[in-house]
């Protein structure tokens, strides 16, 4: 068979699927998302020795530390995976919910309600939690879903769509609600994108080059952020305490995912007392430091900042360091070299905080918090199915409701258009 007849079949049975999920109860629905959680559990050393030869073959390809990182899969990240599951659960389904309704003067009721999106293609690198994490979230929300995941993670994304597929058959699940593409050619990404007609949306997961390609090719809409260049602004009012604790975080606690902190901007009036504190913790914590001029004369071990640093995404323990004269320059600073993912301030002034707020363009903002909270389950959607720079239809981290679209039912008792 053809790789373009394959995955002709593929979308076809996904259509199938998702005409079976639109008629399935919240109860069903949950019953099978438990049945999937268990399964997992029944699986986890499969799982684990199934990661393992993952990261035996990144390390022979030479896969950086943050790319091994996003690889691994911890009895924590599994039993992340598996409360994730849980967590979709107990979520109120957003699928049939009224969003609106009115009554015409003629009579006709008009309603407007929530329903599933239809047939959703993820397409992502490294991470093997994301084959449940999607999973759930469009099980939840009456999607059939197709994933195709990095051949980085492939034996991992195979044993952990098999236990979905094998735990939720067990509670009626449709069989081909859940398909994982298997082949390693690129061109079933080019021909995924442009199924018009079968597929719905697609959600690339991944490293910019992914997300251009997919972009550049796609005929079906796609929900994007291509990468994640994030700051924190310590404004002259902050607490520089929590200022230390949010910066550290921000950089240190995870540096290879899209919310970590890729530039520190630093107001100038509190620089000299800031910056030397703050550089000693981050370079304790192996952080290479890159800074403008004003922070190299404060801190002089810094490397110099090039123009490139200031739109990099390192994911990786490396930060770029910018003194500026006031908020105004930090928020333009922001909105031309940032990805619209997420920014913070800190600061106690609260006419700072409010100009913040407004003017940077970002999906996410903050105010004296970590930018390593953009993300589904902190966020209290139990999981994510990605985190959207886009500004239609969805923005920020994407939960159920992100996963759903609308129509209109209209109810009459015999009118006419005159």
């Amino acid at each position: 068979m053809s790789l373009h007849k394959e995955m002709i079949l593929l979308a076809d049975r996904a259509v199938e699927a998702a005409e079976q999920l639109a008629t399935l109860t919240s109860r069903r629905k949950n019953n099978m998302l438990e049945a999937m959680a268990q399964e997992l559990e029944a699986r986890r050393d499969h799982i684990r020795e199934a990661n393992s030869r993952d990261l035996d073959a990144g390390r022979r390809a030479g896969l950086s530390s943050a790319l091994l990182d996003r690889l691994e899969l911890t009895d924590a990240r599994i039993d992340s995976m598996i409360k994730g599951l849980r967590a979709v659960i107990v979520l109120k389904d957003p699928v049939g919910a009224r969003i609106s309704g009115w009554v015409r003067p003629n009579g006709l009721e008009i309603i407007k309600k929530r329903v599933p999106i239809g047939v959703i293609a993820i397409i992502y690198e490294s991470r093997p939690n994301v084959t449940a994490d999607v999973s759930a979230l469009c099980i939840k929300t009456a999607n059939a879903v197709i994933l195709r995941g990095g051949k980085e993670a492939r034996h991992s994304n195979h044993a952990i769509a098999e236990a979905l597929q094998e735990g939720g058959k067990k509670k009626g699940l449709p069989p081909h609600a859940i398909q994982l593409v298997q082949t390693t050619d690129r061109n079933a990404v080019r021909e995924l994108v442009q199924m018009t007609g079968r597929v719905d949306l697609v959600i690339p997961r991944g490293g910019e080059a992914l997300i251009r390609t997919v972009t550049e090719n796609a005929r079906v809409p796609v929900i994007k952020h291509y990468k994640g260049v994030c700051h924190v602004y310590v404004e002259e009012s902050a607490d520089l305490e929590m200022a230390y604790r949010i910066c550290e975080n921000a950089k240190c606690q995870r540096p290879g995912v899209c919310n970590a902190m890729e530039t520190l901007l630093v107001h100038k009036n509190i620089a000299p007392v800031f910056l030397p504190e703050m550089s000693r913790r981050l370079q304790r914590a192996g952080v290479e430091l890159r800074g403008d001029e004003a922070a190299q004369s404060i801190v002089p071990d810094m490397k110099p900042a090039t123009e490139a640093d200031w739109d990099e995404e390192y994911l990786d323990l490396i930060l770029s360091i910018r003194v500026v004269p006031d908020t105004d320059a930090a928020i333009a600073h922001i909105n031309r070299f940032g990805s619209k993912h997420s920014d913070a301030i800190v600061a106690e002034s609260e006419a700072a905080q409010k100009t913040f707020l407004q003017r940077v363009d970002s999906s996410t903002v903050y105010v004296n918090a970590s930018t390593r909270f953009t993300d589904g389950a902190e966020f209290g959607m139990g999981a994510e199915i990605g985190i959207s720079t886009d500004k239609l239809h969805a923005r920020g981290p994407m939960g159920l409701e992100e996963l759903t679209t609308y129509k209109y039912v209209v109810l009459g008792s015999g009118q006419i258009r005159e």
